[in-house]
């Protein structure tokens, strides 16, 4: 059997999206003020830590409805998974991040933020990702100084 080119064209770009989709499954966003991660999946386990909205963590397991989660420092916990959303949310990994208003080194300064900054993401050019700060400043970060989806 002969494939046409453009059938094999068409296969290919949807493989790709379903694999970029499975890839941003893996990952989740705290979705309310606080949430807490705890030692195992449920309540009767040890809270370890408080997680502030937009904070995005990997999931790297299931038990019914949690989650369970990997920071940018590495640290794993468990999360209720109602409590989280897929909304799109960067970390800041590097000491410090420039914002800047286009998507390059060449465009002006406008921000910074800092280690473990919390950064809601808008857009993505290369290896640039727009994003918005919690007081609102707006700009574009190099995307490798950056942890998330």
């Amino acid at each position: 059997m002969k494939l046409h080119r453009p059938l094999v064209a068409a296969v290919a770009a949807l493989t790709m999206v379903a694999a970029s989709s499975l890839a941003h499954a893996n990952y989740v966003s705290i979705a309310r003020e606080s949430v807490t991660m705890r030692s195992g999946p449920g309540t009767k386990h040890t809270a370890q830590w408080t997680l502030s909205k937009g904070y995005p963590l990997k999931v790297t397991a299931r038990s019914g409805k949690w989650v369970k989660v990997r920071d940018f420092e590495n640290d794993t916990g468990w999360v209720y998974k109602p409590m989280t959303n897929q909304v799109r949310h960067h970390i800041v990994k590097a000491s410090t991040a420039n914002l800047r208003s286009g998507p390059a080194t060449r465009y002006k300064l406008v921000g910074k933020a800092g280690y473990g900054e919390v950064l809601r993401a808008l857009d993505q050019r290369d290896r640039w990702v727009k994003v918005r700060t919690d007081a609102g400043v707006q700009g574009w970060v190099a995307r490798s100084l950056l942890w998330g989806w």
